[in-house]
């Protein structure tokens, strides 16, 4: 697959969490900003699931935008359910979307939005090609 193409949105994986107390805000539903740390923790999950229990190196996944679309008021108690797809694959980058939903009634959506994850080396401070083994797993889904 070259850099330019891309591979329709697929299933990466699912993380399943818990809505914590603290994640509620003065108006007594998640604050907005905890929507972001649950696709966070889904993309993180997956890394280590892809690399193993740490990333962390001379290279590694950044960031570069992220943007959340928020449906439904989540409150505790409440298990949710964190859908990751793989979207359009660059050179050192992947599109990846995010569905946040029930977990125990998959018809409510809580959220959706996506992020772009860019290879970087962090010593260079410059975008680098993405690891074979994870440019291999997106390529064959």
């Amino acid at each position: 697959m070259s850099s330019q193409e891309s591979t329709a949105a697929k299933p990466l994986f699912v993380s399943r969490q818990s809505i914590r107390w603290g994640d509620m805000d003065a108006f007594g539903h998640v604050n907005n900003t905890v929507y972001f740390r649950f696709m966070e923790q889904c993309r993180i999950e997956w890394l280590e699931k892809v690399f193993g229990p740490t990333i962390a190196g001379e290279e590694g996944p950044v960031i570069v935008n992220a943007h959340c679309n928020f449906r439904r008021q989540m409150k505790y108690p409440a298990t949710i359910e964190v859908h990751m797809l793989g979207g359009h694959l660059g050179r050192t980058s992947v599109e990846t979307t995010y569905v946040i939903r029930d977990a125990v009634d998959d018809q409510i959506i809580y959220a959706d939005g996506a992020a772009k994850i860019v290879w970087v080396d962090f010593k260079k401070e410059k975008s680098t090609a993405m690891p074979d083994k994870l440019r291999q797993l997106l390529t064959s889904l």
